[in-house]
């Protein structure tokens, strides 16, 4: 006999025909499949639980309708395929509730079943990913195996070696079954579409089929980037004197083996009540955003092995675990209208005008394209439901449409066939299109993003006057305002001779800013602010920069074959611009790097000056800086983390070294706090950047030692 599902049925609607009950079955079928070989959704996480439920509500009142086979009893909804590798234990699913409520009722049944409360619940964050299964013997890796049909898997070793976290050897001799989770992180899933648009494919849809296919792969011409956290181990890695230790103290002895596991990654938290239970959910709700990677739910689990036993499992899932899951980041919504963007370099973007939707707590209403045949690819018209995704802080994508669902009268999007700016030509000999005219299509946006804060920061240097300099023909390009005096600048409209004084002089001082603002402001292809202050500590100045090939870029942090030669090839188009600056006396030299031509053994390392915040080791240490430090702005605190030795990030890990906590600190302050990251003050930090600037090294050092 088995245990009914837990999922929510009994809110959900049953379906009141046999025969609609039939096709529901069909459908969630057919989403599974395409969910678990690494395609494209056919629906998001959301509409698969809410028809899973329908499908178990209609089950609890109409039993005999219920096929052997439903979707609601099988691992993978019996859709996932067997392998060869058949597995030493079944690799058994979760069950899944939604919201407190049904998690209290969850702990309830378990105590039931345990006629006493859990010693110990264990709350680890549920990855949207591939499980698999990795054999050691003796410490070596040796066989990896897909969950497949819970039974048996397929054999994906060679691809899996290349998951960081899933070590080749460990660090003792032990022959155990290691099981967990495969999957991109935001920040791969970048480089993965970039690889792979890179060499003619289409983008993937979502970080878990992109995982699930690069896991698969094999003979392709470029290596995707894969990433393993451990959740399981069959066969002890650690020992207890009163018996099977914990799953807790399983998790963090693989760490210490050199496998990444859910005691490393800062998601595992050890909960004596469901109380506890429910809040460390809570928590990790919250947090989902800043991991780095997709997380649709929280997994919470029996801790001691005793209570584990007693619980048994059903033939899908085990009672002593249960999936809590979160509000799905894929949504369905609108798409209202397809508009054309040019941007700075001239590039030529199809964004998609969206019906407004909620996703991970931020309001969407547009969504990137990628480019014209990535649009004809997705095969998405005006009118459509389509699917959103938003992972973390990166821009909301559209990954498909409910073909299903589209009007028939509807027609397929008809791109522009000259520059929807200035009606000249568009260059198509690459994927992403470009106005033939280059930056001077883009005049006013190019300078408009060259005297922002974060670049040249030219102060009374708006959008309006912008706008009258590049309609009176006074500047085409940012060489031009170092060209600028006040006796040409009194001709425009509403400019007095004092206002037109003081811009000159904004301008003018502008010219002293380091090589990182000029990157900046110049707007590098596939470059930010971040890599922008990298290049220029590796490099130095900016003739060592231009001098750079491929193989020398990519000795920068986040440079790697793809972007180097975009960079390298934006930097030839740039030249003659930079040489206008130069000839104007814009500074094009970094003060606190040392050119690579003056160190005699190549490039500079990131940060190479300034070692206050640098590790042990002299890697540099991750620092996230969250919140208003005093006297500096967001930019120029990554800057100053930079200046120190360190290296600026964005969100919080378990790798983060340090977080400055500063005034209006949100979720990233509580997300250290939880992994035990150290934390510094705002002001402190403020400090120790003035101290550092002065030259007082001792009240530096002091400030970061204490």
């Amino acid at each position: 006999m088995t245990d009914p599902p837990i999922v929510d049925a009994e809110q959900a609607t049953p379906f009141s025909e046999r025969s609609a009950y039939t096709d529901a079955l069909a459908a969630a079928r057919a989403a599974a499949a395409t969910y678990h070989n690494g395609s494209d959704l056919l629906m998001d996480d959301a509409a698969y639980d809410a028809l899973l439920a329908r499908i178990a509500a209609t089950e609890a009142r109409e039993p005999r309708w219920k096929p052997v086979d439903s979707p609601t009893e099988l691992v993978a909804a019996g859709v996932a395929a067997g392998g060869e590798i058949e597995h030493s234990e079944p690799m058994l699913g979760l069950d899944n509730v939604f919201g407190e409520e049904q998690l209290r009722r969850w702990a309830g049944r378990l105590e039931r079943l345990l006629n006493r409360p859990a010693d110990a619940l264990v709350v680890e964050p549920k990855i949207d990913g591939l499980a698999i299964a990795a054999w050691y013997v003796d410490g070596r890796l040796t066989r990896v195996a897909t969950r497949g049909d819970g039974r048996a898997g397929e054999d994906v070793t060679a691809q899996a070696r290349r998951a960081a976290g899933l070590p080749g050897q460990l660090d003792r001799p032990l022959t155990v079954e290691i099981r967990g989770e495969v999957f991109m992180t935001d920040a791969d899933f970048v480089v993965a579409n970039e690889l792979r648009t890179g060499h003619g494919e289409p983008p993937f849809a979502h970080p878990r089929s992109a995982a699930a296919g690069t896991l698969r792969a094999e003979g392709r011409a470029y290596d995707a980037p894969l990433s393993f956290i451990a959740y399981d181990v069959r066969g002890a890695v650690s020992t207890a004197a009163d018996g099977p230790p914990p799953h807790s103290v399983e998790m963090a002895a693989l760490a210490e083996l050199g496998v990444t596991s859910t005691a490393d990654t800062g998601g595992m938290t050890v909960c004596a009540t469901i109380d506890e239970a429910v809040a460390a959910v809570e928590s990790l709700r919250v947090a989902r955003g800043a991991l780095g990677y997709g997380v649709d739910g929280a997994v919470v689990k029996a801790d001691r092995p005793r209570d584990r036993e007693l619980a048994g499992s059903s033939s899908r899932a085990p009672r002593w675990g249960i999936a809590c899951k979160f509000p799905a980041d894929t949504r369905t919504t609108t798409l209202l209208g397809i508009e054309v963007q040019i941007g700075r370099t001239g590039v030529v973007t199809p964004v998609a005008v969206l019906e407004p939707v909620q996703i991970s707590g931020v309001t969407v209403t547009s969504a990137t394209l990628h480019n014209f045949e990535d649009l004809a690819r997705r095969n998405v018209r005006a009118g459509d439901i389509v699917f959103v995704r938003r992972a973390g802080d990166v821009i909301p994508e559209i990954t498909g449409a409910m073909l299903d669902r589209r009007d028939p009268a509807s027609t397929p999007y008809q791109p522009p066939v000259t520059c929807p700016r200035c009606d000249g030509p568009l260059d198509r000999s690459q994927k992403r299109w470009r106005c033939a005219a280059g930056r001077a299509c883009g005049a006013h946006e190019a300078l408009t993003h060259f005297v922002t804060r974060d670049a040249m920061d030219i102060d009374g240097l708006g959008g309006k006057i912008i706008q009258s300099l590049v309609a009176a023909g006074m500047v085409t390009d940012p060489a031009d305002l170092y060209d600028l005096d006040a006796a040409r600048l009194v001709a425009l409209e509403r400019m007095g001779e004092v206002s037109a004084t003081k811009l000159v002089a904004s301008i003018q001082a502008s010219a002293r800013r380091p090589l990182s603002r000029v990157l900046i402001g110049l707007g590098v292809r596939m470059t930010g602010r971040a890599l922008s202050r990298r290049m220029a500590r590796h490099f130095g100045t900016m003739r060592a920069l231009l001098d750079a090939g491929v193989d020398e870029l990519q000795q920068v942090d986040g440079i790697g074959p793809e972007r180097a030669a975009t960079i390298v090839a934006d930097l030839v188009e740039l030249t003659p611009l930079i040489d206008r600056l130069a000839a104007r006396g814009v500074n094009l030299v970094e003060p606190a790097a040392t050119p690579p031509a003056d160190t005699g053994t190549g490039p500079a390392p990131v940060g190479a000056t300034g070692g206050l915040l640098r590790r042990p080791d002299g890697t540099p240490m991750r620092v996230v800086v969250t919140g208003a430090v005093p006297g500096l702005s967001r930019t120029e605190g990554n800057e100053a983390v930079e200046r120190l030795g360190g290296s600026a990030s964005g969100s919080v890990s378990a790798r983060t070294d340090l977080v400055v906590v500063g005034e209006g600190a949100g979720g990233k302050a509580d997300k250290a706090a939880t992994l035990g990251v150290r934390i510094m003050p705002a002001e402190r930090f403020a400090a120790l950047v003035a101290a550092h600037d002065a030259g007082d090294a001792a009240a530096a050092a002091l400030l970061v030692d204490d």
